[in-house]
């Protein structure tokens, strides 16, 4: 393998994740009796930091905007993340990537909790070495952040490890964060993100199945 530290976004790069996601925006924005914005599109809140998309998609202050967010993972907590489901050919590459010499983890810009607790719903606990997310107060929720934590975690050395680091994820946000910390980045096609938006921070390979993910990883 080319990468000793393979760091894998979660939303849209292993789970099938936007329905709970939705679901809970909704629940949250309606009870704050802040207008509906057009939710049909996932790119425009599956992927970026939470407390982001109250700010910048539903047009919240501050204060606002973190009520929205704890709402948001109360009703996450409760219902969302259980609509989550893995995708096709996740669980084989994982099983392929446990036969080399590699070490995985996520890398999410959900809050760590949240994101540990859906790898078990998943059935994916056994196959990460770590579980990488965001902090409850929302430090750390950008990936030039938590790409070197999530080394760190796999006990590698952020500094001496970058070139056997790759993040893989399927948007512009895990692309820039790549960029910015001067690590490979490996985009996914069957995500919600768009292709354009990663090319534009730099990225250049994509798979458009797990399978050919592992080819790319080689």
């Amino acid at each position: 393998m080319k990468y000793k530290y393979l760091l894998f976004d979660l939303d849209g790069t292993v789970s099938e994740s936007a329905e709970g996601i939705r679901a809970s925006l909704e629940y949250a924005i309606n009870t704050l009796g802040a207008p509906m914005p057009d939710l049909s599109d996932y790119t425009r809140y599956v992927g970026p930091p939470l407390i982001d998309t109250f700010l910048n998609l539903v047009g919240l202050d501050p204060g606002t905007a973190e009520r929205g967010a704890q709402l948001y993972r109360d009703y996450y907590n409760e219902k969302g993340k259980y609509l989550n489901r893995v995708y096709k050919g996740i669980p084989e590459l994982l099983g392929r990537l446990r036969e080399e010499d590699v070490k995985m983890c996520i890398c999410s810009s959900k809050y760590e909790l949240f994101a540990e607790e859906i790898i078990g719903i998943l059935g994916l606990g056994g196959d990460f070495d770590a579980v990488c997310g965001s902090n409850i107060d929302g430090s750390r929720k950008d990936k030039k952040d938590l790409i070197p934590y999530a080394v760190a975690c796999l006990g590698g050395d952020f500094e001496r490890d970058r070139e056997r680091t790759v993040m893989l994820g399927d948007t512009w946000y895990d692309a820039k964060g790549a960029r910015l910390c001067g690590v490979d980045f490996i985009g996914v096609r069957y995500g919600y993100g768009e292709i354009s938006d990663m090319e534009e921070q730099g990225a250049k390979l994509f798979a458009d199945t797990p399978g050919e993910l592992f080819e790319l990883l080689k």
